[in-house]
């Protein structure tokens, strides 16, 4: 049995949780190594260290502690941090996932040194290379030796850049098998949401005293919050919508600094709260009439818990939660945002259709796919 030393780097919130069932899938398999980094791109424990406690991720091996900074700075930080650490592991392979810097950063260090990449939720695309992330993908994929695909559409735009078809593999999506998982644990549990103001669920018009009658929303990227006029129209928008029905609004760090420098501030039916872990965000939205967002991965946990997803966006790299799934693109347009509110309040909302793979067994084909490629067996298999 070949023994395989597997070395992961995670940065960012959302790679927390692509990451976790990744790791408990190659617990069933001894001969595997796996060493974890965190470059430290998120550094405030309510973004980052509970993640490894409640994911049950171990604690990482080494941790960068990169912090924020500009993309120059924050990717040459993750780089010159990380070539001295695979220099002295040497590991089979590299594994990033997402499409943050740290995901870049870690692909193009592993191979100037010659060590094989697997890119996880390889292939998305929004098209729009205004956006940072959308550079770190095409880049990513573009020197990953193993591409693992969520979904068709992935598959069609690496083979239209002209990746070989033999290191495309469709597995699903590791954000699944960590909801999944979650959900799960919360089941058996039966946790109630734990903050410490109580909420304002009590819902008003339509469905009035349904403790459901409220809306989720998460507000973060440059393009929403750095342009004053644009944040501003967003927060009216916010409002009249909370006229309707009230909101909680889990507040990123900078988007709540954006709003103290611009001297902006929210209507009084929109609940600000504190950033959330990742398992009390879960109770928080898993229970909402629906969820106005301009994050990636909600698109992707809306779609499969059948909760509307409002996104504020004009394009998406995940568009089959558009075709198959209950998200609305709908940009920053105030008349087409509230327009897809009465929608959802009137309960027109479209009919779904279940995605492959989407299973919460990803993280279990990547590993026996690794394994297999790599050389290795798993337990209980002859060697």
């Amino acid at each position: 049995m070949k023994l395989l030393k597997l070395l992961s780097v995670v940065g960012a919130r959302p790679n927390f949780m692509k990451i976790a069932p990744l790791i408990r899938a190659f617990r069933k398999y001894p001969q595997v190594n796996h060493f974890l980094v965190h470059t430290g791109q998120h550094y405030d424990s309510n973004m980052s260290d509970v993640f490894f406690r409640e994911l049950d991720i171990p604690c990482p091996e080494i941790n960068l502690e990169v912090k924020s900074g500009s993309h120059a700075i924050q990717t040459a930080r993750i780089m010159e941090g990380l070539e001295p650490i695979l220099l002295h592991e040497k590991p089979d392979l590299v594994i990033v996932v997402g499409d943050v810097n740290s995901t870049m950063a870690a692909a193009i260090v592993a191979k100037k040194l010659c060590i094989p990449v697997a890119h996880v939720e390889a292939g998305l695309r929004s098209f729009d290379s205004r956006m940072p992330e959308e550079i770190n993908r095409k880049l990513t994929d573009a020197i990953s030796d193993f591409l693992f695909t969520p979904s068709p559409d992935a598959d069609e735009n690496l083979l239209k850049e002209g990746v070989n078809k033999k290191n495309i593999f469709q597995v699903g999506n590791c954000m699944i098998d960590t909801l999944f998982f979650e959900l799960k644990k919360l089941e058996k549990k039966k946790q109630p949401i734990d903050f410490s103001e109580p909420l304002s669920l009590e819902g008003r018009g339509q469905g009035e005293g349904d403790p459901h009658r409220y809306a989720v929303l998460t507000l973060h990227r440059p393009s929403n919050v750095d342009n004053p006029k644009v944040f501003k129209n967003l927060l009216e928008t916010f409002g009249k919508i909370s006229k309707k029905i009230p909101i909680q609004f889990p507040i990123h760090p900078r988007t709540m600094e954006r709003m103290k420098h611009f001297g902006l501030s929210t209507a009084k039916d929109i609940t600000l709260l504190d950033p959330l872990s990742y398992v009390d965000f879960l109770k928080l939205y898993k229970n909402a009439a629906f969820v106005i967002t301009d994050s990636g991965g909600i698109q992707e946990e809306t779609t499969v818990l059948q909760i509307p997803c409002i996104t504020l966006r004009e394009n998406t790299e995940r568009p089959i939660t558009v075709t198959h799934g209950t998200n609305h693109l709908v940009g920053i347009n105030q008349k087409k945002i509230l327009k897809t509110v009465d929608t959802i309040l009137k309960n027109k909302t479209r009919k779904t259709t279940k995605i492959c793979h989407w299973d919460g067994k990803t993280a279990e084909r990547i590993a026996k796919i690794l394994v297999e490629k790599l050389g290795g067996s798993k337990r209980g298999e002859r060697e």
